[in-house]
């Protein structure tokens, strides 16, 4: 029997690399956020990652970027985007639960 896994490989695809998790929980605090922004509070990620995955998240319609003045955007979570929360807050959780602080 087939218990949605195609549907968990389509959620992987969207958020099951390294990186986007990461940068969606910042829109957890933040309504919209500065590609500056996500870059300082991400720490350690290449411009060019945090750029493919900006653009990936765009193209699955999870954020759309919006010009803010004609060298700057904002980014900002779509209802599709919104609806992954609730899934980062329980991934939070869990890992609070079963993560040892080192």
């Amino acid at each position: 029997m087939n218990s949605g896994i195609g549907s968990v490989d389509a959620a992987t695809d969207i958020i099951g690399d390294k990186w986007t998790p990461r940068l969606l929980r910042f829109f957890l605090d933040e309504t919209t956020v500065r590609f500056c922004q996500l870059q300082d509070m991400t720490g350690d990620i290449n411009p060019r990652t945090l750029s493919a995955r900006l653009v990936k998240l765009e193209d699955q319609g999870i954020i759309v970027k919006r010009p803010t003045s004609p060298s700057r955007c904002e980014y900002e979570l779509t209802e599709k985007g919104r609806d992954l929360l609730p899934i980062l807050t329980q991934m939070h959780s869990w890992s609070a639960k079963y993560t040892e602080v080192i």
